[in-house]
Parts: C-alpha cells; structure tokens; sequence
C-alpha cells in the first residue's frame, strides 16, 4: 500500500459506486434477459426513474425486488 508525504495509507482509487443503472445493467446484475426486465419496469414490479429522456433503475430498487420474490415464495411455503 502507498504511503503519502504524511505518512498515512494513501486510497486506491475504486470504481464509482453507481446509484442507478440501465436496463441492461440491471438485468446483468439480476441475471436475467433484457426483455423480461423491460416487462418487470413496465408493469411496476421494479421500480425505476425517468432522468431526462432516460430511463434508470435505482439500485437499491434491485434490492427491494429480490426481498420481496423472498417474502412472497416465503409466505407461499408456509401457507
């Protein structure tokens, strides 16, 4: 690890930590299709944000969709 004139641990520069994300990116990250992620974006199982003309998924949105398919085959096992 570098040291800077100080003396202290010089940061390595990281990737940005990316808020939102393209459709493309999504579905990499969940991996599934394209198409299927245009589906889910269209009849609002995830949620997404419209910045200009372009449509972004939050990350954290990923996030809430996966705990909520848990809940719900979950809650379908127990019943």
């Amino acid at each position: 690890m570098a040291t800077d004139p100080r003396g202290d641990a010089a940061e390595v520069p990281t990737a940005p930590v990316r808020l939102v994300l393209t459709i493309e990116q999504a579905a990499r990250r969940l991996g599934i299709g394209r198409t299927l992620m245009y589906s889910l974006v269209m009849n609002g199982d995830i949620e997404s944000v419209t910045i200009g003309r372009l449509r972004r998924i939050p990350v954290e949105c990923l996030t809430e969709y996966v705990t909520k398919l848990r809940q719900t085959q979950s809650d379908d096992q127990a019943a």
